[in-house]
């Protein structure tokens, strides 16, 4: 086995590597940007060395400062993680050369995989079902339109050298077909440094199923079941589960043989996935083959009970896989949440800066339910512009999907990030939501179920109420504090917290009347039937915790509370509410209060998140039509349009391509509308 292992990664796979690797009295050394220099990974690590600036194409991307790093520490392997340089064949060839272990398969297997275009013949010659489509190198949009036509709309234009989302579009039509093009090319370039692309019919209804393979260097080959990853944005894998809800065993069987037949036709010697995408008949075609760890292993390992990265590790090192095939078992179910640091509520613009706050649930079984957390950053981290948006993962465990589902509802809500916009309130909603909780499940399911974009969960009548009434409990902890504090009263409260109170959410006025006996709050509502409702809430919460967690009316909620400027702001699963407390008197008032009126601001095109402006398609007096695209900016590796408001004429333009740009700084002005 490795005596010392250098980790050619960051982030979370990096902190999850050095938790195996220290398990198995392997010591580690990280490698780190200048980004990621204060890096939970770095932390972790016995030793750490600095590899370059932030950009990754000037740090974790160069094979030379990586294998500088193993010499001057003297480790004797290296795990790449996923992303960066993990299906790079030329860098495991570069460590062969050198004796160093690459913890991977080798780099013939990972060339005749690596290329998108090539793994489709192969998989072809081999037996694996495979979409139509044309594999050839296209030349410029015009020849991608042609053969889009020959193949039939929609289809799905991909970067040969891709992964993880990027280099991908959908098409339905010539128009798409040309933008799509030029933007997968340029994605593919800025992230793999190869602009090939290739285009293949898009399934309609698409499952994406994915089949977790382990081989060693003396020929066996297994695989570990199948994951189901279809909810997915802007195909960037969101929530994934194992196993699939809509995969028999006869299916799994076939898919299982046909991942594991392609990977021994290219000798593969690591742990790989195959991935399918399956219609609703049940037919599978061969998507690609990831030769490196995938994101979403932990819904694996949890569900067979192995640790994929401590069998890379003993491939690696020349052991052979110490089961076969009859002694992997799939048991229970497994679901993981990908926490991304974006804005859901401004359609998932990426979000960066520092977390003020970051308080994960408790790890750990319990009661036969498992939460594990696989994450790279800790409270007063960084998030950058420079990297993918991912936070961590939130993985749960239960003995049916269902039990794992509502355990990934209680964690969600146990979970508090401040500081940045992430993505917990909408995995909060989809995890509540009909159609996935009944498994009916596709690549489309976000564009069909949020056709809007995100905007929040809407509560139940009884959950509202239930948030009235914690809010109640909090509005009597901090009242009962503030008499404590001098000069913390209001001049309109009373002494006492107790008694008849209007809650404001927006609009809708609710009268509570709210009752403290020790550690009890019973607040009720007056106005909801003749009987006035009562809901008794019990918790040890203490002014100064981010999550309430308690008991309301016999059932146990975990509630994100703020202090707002007017009262007090509650999420919980999706939902967010902010609400005043007021005396009655006070509270009539409000009605003669004034609405404030937003400004218009689509005089200007501005920057929607901190990035790099790729291009400017404007120039002054250019006439506009609304949707029109106007500039594209990259972030976190994604590159995002930016479209016009509305008709109009360009009068000035701001920034130029290669420009820094911060949040609503300006890229271009229109003019003033005549008339």
């Amino acid at each position: 086995m490795f005596a010392k292992l250098l980790i050619a990664n960051r982030g979370e796979i990096a902190c999850r590597i050095i938790r195996t690797a220290r398990r198995m009295g392997i010591s580690t050394v990280a490698v780190f940007s200048e980004a990621d220099r204060d890096g939970l990974h770095v932390e972790m690590a016995d030793e750490a060395v600095a590899i370059g600036p932030p950009p990754a194409a000037q740090s974790y991307l160069l094979a030379d400062k990586i294998i500088e790093a193993v010499r001057k520490t003297g480790a004797d392997a290296v795990h790449p993680g996923f992303g960066f340089l993990s299906e790079k064949a030329s860098f495991a060839e570069a460590l062969e050369r050198e004796g160093i272990g690459f913890v991977g398969p080798n780099p013939r297997a990972i060339a005749a995989m690596g290329d998108k275009i090539e793994s489709k013949k192969l998989a072809s010659e081999a037996g694996v079902s495979t979409v139509p489509g044309y594999l050839g190198v296209i030349a410029d949009a015009g020849e991608a339109v042609a053969i889009a036509r020959d193949i039939g709309y929609p289809v799905m234009i991909k970067a040969s050298a891709g992964g993880g989302g990027k280099g991908m579009r959908i098409a339905a039509s010539e128009a798409e077909v040309r933008e799509g093009f030029e933007r997968a090319r340029g994605e593919a370039r800025s992230s793999f440094g190869d602009d090939r692309v290739f285009i293949e019919k898009f399934i309609v209804e698409p499952r994406h199923i994915e089949i977790q393979v382990l081989g060693d260097k003396h020929g066996s080959i297994v695989h570990l079941g199948e994951r189901e990853c279809s909810i997915q944005r802007r195909h960037q894998k969101v929530i994934e589960e194992a196993p699939s809800p809509f995969v028999t065993e006869e299916v799994r069987a076939a898919m299982g043989a046909e991942a594991v037949a392609l990977a021994r036709a290219v000798g593969y010697d690591s742990a790989g996935t195959v991935e399918f995408i399956m219609g609703p008949d049940r037919r599978f075609y061969f998507l690609e083959m990831n030769t490196r760890l995938q994101v979403e292993h932990p819904v694996t390992e949890l569900v067979t009970g192995f640790d994929i990265v401590e069998q890379m590790l003993r491939v690696a090192a020349g052991e052979k896989l110490a089961f076969g095939q009859d002694e992997v078992a799939i048991k229970g179910s497994a679901v993981e949440c990908r926490l991304y640091a974006e804005d859901p509520y401004r359609n998932f613009l990426p979000s960066t800066g520092r977390l003020t706050r970051y308080r994960p649930p408790a790890e750990g079984v319990r009661d036969g339910l498992t939460t594990r957390i696989d994450a790279g950053v800790a409270e007063g981290g960084e998030i950058s512009i420079y990297y993918d948006p991912m936070i961590a993962k939130l993985v749960t465990h239960g003995p049916t999907r269902i039990a794992a589902i509502d355990h990934m509802i209680e964690a969600l809500d146990a979970f508090r990030i401040d500081g940045i916009r992430h993505n917990l309130p909408f995995l909060a909603t989809v995890m509540r939501h009909e159609r996935f909780r009944e498994g009916r499940l596709s690549t489309g399911f976000i564009a069909e179920e949020f056709p809007e974009g995100f905007s929040g969960r809407v509560p139940a009548a009884a959950e509202r109420q239930a948030l009235y009434a914690i809010a109640a409990f909090v509005h009597v902890r901090l009242s009962k504090r503030a008499r404590n504090i001098s000069g913390q009263i209001r001049p309109d409260h009373p002494p006492t917290s107790e008694g008849r109170w209007i809650v404001t959410s927006g609009r809708t006025q609710v009268e509570v009347e709210i009752t403290n006996s020790g550690e009890k709050v019973t607040v009720a509502f007056p106005g909801a039937s003749r009987n006035a409702k009562k809901l008794a809430v019990t918790s040890a919460w203490k002014p100064g915790e981010p999550v309430f967690k308690g008991e309301v009316g016999g059932e146990t909620y975990h509630v994100a509370v703020d202090i707002a400027q007017s009262g007090y702001r509650v999420r919980h699963g999706g939902a967010e509410l902010a609400l005043a407390f007021d005396r009655p008197g006070v509270a009539a008032l409000l009605a003669f209060m004034p609405e404030k009126v937003a400004a218009d601001t689509s005089k200007y095109l501005r920057c929607p998140m901190p990035g790099i402006l790729v291009s400017v398609s404007a120039h002054a007096g250019q006439e506009v039509k609304a949707g029109e695209a106007m500039a594209v900016v990259e972030a976190m590796k994604m590159e995002n349009i930016l479209r016009a408001e509305r008709d109009g004429t360009v009068a000035k333009v701001h920034a130029a391509p290669g420009a820094s740009l911060a949040v609503d700084d300006v890229i271009l002005e229109f003019a003033e509308a005549k008339g």
